[in-house]
């Protein structure tokens, strides 16, 4: 397939929109970003910075708001850990100080201001990623168990066609008016160029079984029409507003990845990760499988 848009340049910045304020966990997060809440003894938006990192990406850029300067802080060298790990020898434990991120990844800060939606977020982040395809990782989709990361089969396709890609999988049909969801012309390999994106659509009125999950490979165009999209009845910017508009001029791909994605927005999502994790884990899982069998058979 040809890249129709190989004038915009590489992808090579991630948005990472991290301004909501995770009421769903209160009232652990009434003072700790859900993004920071930790899958064992990793934040969430760590999995989501590893993820674009081990892609390619060199800029992370975060729409964040005034009180998530932990975030910030977490991928900032802790000077006085650091010193003090290092004079008690605790070399391994320095090592993990320092392994958030590689020290050559640049990190920009924007303020979003106002909560008005996904879109809102996304737009604000235009002039730290300028006139080229851009990456788009919502934290709260925790995408593990694939020799690739999502983010990396995504530009692998993006690379084959120019195109935008989006991330999707098949929802229970119950369930679709939680998501945007798309219909394709057909599905090859797991892509397939999108012919219509309604967002949460009851169920009976869904195009298709595919909702849309946190994982965007976006056209700069999509700025523009974002500076044009009504706000809905709850006064949001809604990416998939956009999204639809921009099918009407370049390719949008859907891709239905490899791995599993768990819905760390909700308690019982993010509960069933962290187990998942722990058990995956070497050194904890071995302990805690016959733990979990004796709780089970006590039941």
């Amino acid at each position: 397939m040809s890249n129709k848009n190989s004038e915009f340049g590489p992808v090579s910045a991630a948005v990472f929109p991290v301004a909501g304020m995770g009421t769903r966990f209160l009232p652990a997060t009434k003072s700790t970003p859900k993004e920071m809440l930790p899958i064992v003894d990793k934040p969430l938006i760590q999995y989501a910075a590893e993820e674009a990192v081990h892609a390619g990406i060199d800029s992370l850029v975060f729409i964040t708001n005034h009180t998530k300067h932990s975030i910030s802080d977490h991928f900032d060298t802790a000077y006085e850990l650091e010193d003090r790990l290092s004079k008690a020898g605790k070399d391994e434990l320095l090592q993990r100080a320092r392994k958030t991120l590689p020290r050559d990844v640049n990190r920009v800060y924007i303020p979003q201001g106002e909560p008005k939606g996904l879109g809102h977020a996304v737009s604000c982040a235009e002039s730290a990623v300028g006139r080229a395809f851009f990456a788009v990782l919502l934290a709260d989709d925790l995408i593990l168990n694939a020799e690739r990361g999502c983010l990396q089969q995504m530009l692998e396709i993006h690379r084959q066609t120019g195109a935008s890609v989006i991330a999707v999988e098949q929802v229970p049909r119950e369930e679709l008016s939680r998501y945007g969801v798309v219909a394709v012309d057909e599905l090859s390999n797991g892509a397939g160029r999108i012919t219509s994106i309604v967002e949460k659509p009851r169920p009976q009125d869904a195009p298709s079984d595919l909702g849309v999950v946190g994982r965007y490979i976006l056209s700069p165009r999509v700025f523009d029409l974002l500076h044009s999209v009504a706000a809905d009845g709850h006064g949001e910017i809604q990416l998939t507003d956009a999204i639809a508009r921009l099918l009407d001029e370049e390719p949008v791909y859907a891709y239905r990845f490899e791995g599993r994605r768990y819905d760390c927005g909700h308690r019982e999502g993010f509960v069933h990760a962290t187990v998942d994790a722990a058990l995956s884990d070497a050194e904890l899982g071995p302990r805690l499988r016959p733990l979990l069998q004796e709780w089970l058979d006590e039941q």
